[in-house]
């Protein structure tokens, strides 16, 4: 388990990434990543969509061009400081703070779940895919964006010290575990040599 996949560690960290994230976030996972995999999901307008790990609200501001509502759900309280004063707490999103392991939802809860840049800290990633599916209605929609895992050696013992990174396989084997049987993989990339984000979309078994 990396250093980074502890839940006291992760909100520490976050604490003082919140203060620069938004500037650094766009080498890594940028508007033309974020607005091509919102693409896929292929929304109405009408969904109920819930983004976990929602931090200071970049994809929420996405998914705004597409929902009037967004439900928005983090366990950094310094994260969500920022995305309240974005959106303000009475506004277009509704956040809640919380694990990604333990939602506080009801089942069936969410037409569409959207989670990118947040399941590389979660220690148990298969339990909150679960949780996932379990608050997700039959035939509804899962997108989880994490972070492809390195080829260079070098960079795949750093990788392992610090949190997840994870390759089309593990996915597959995550996304099973947890009772997904209809998925598939997008490898997306900010530009050549940049680190590489996987991102994963899967629908919800009818029970």
């Amino acid at each position: 388990m990396g250093i980074l996949e502890h839940k006291g560690r992760a909100r520490v960290f976050y604490k003082y990434l919140s203060q620069v994230y938004d500037r650094i976030n766009p080498f890594i996972w940028n508007e033309a990543m974020r607005d091509e995999a919102i693409g896929w999901l292929d929304l109405d307008g009408d969904e109920k969509l819930l983004d976990i790990g929602c931090g200071t609200g970049f994809a929420t501001e996405g998914l705004l061009q597409h929902l009037d509502t967004v439900y928005g759900l983090d366990q950094s309280a310094h994260q969500l400081e920022k995305a309240y004063a974005k959106f303000g707490k009475g506004g277009p999103v509704q956040f809640h703070r919380g694990d990604a392991e333990r939602l506080p939802f009801k089942d069936d809860s969410f037409d569409v779940v959207w989670s990118s840049g947040s399941i590389e800290y979660w220690p148990n990633p298969v339990d909150a895919l679960e949780e996932i599916r379990r608050i997700v209605k039959p035939g509804g929609t899962v997108l989880i964006v994490g972070p492809d895992y390195p080829n260079n050696t070098i960079f795949q013992k750093m990788a392992d010290a610090i949190m997840l990174f994870y390759d089309e396989a593990e996915a597959d084997r995550m996304f099973r575990e947890a009772g997904f049987t209809e998925f598939e993989h997008h490898i997306q990339q900010a530009r050549p040599g940049s680190p590489r984000a996987i991102t994963t979309v899967a629908t919800v078994p009818d029970e």
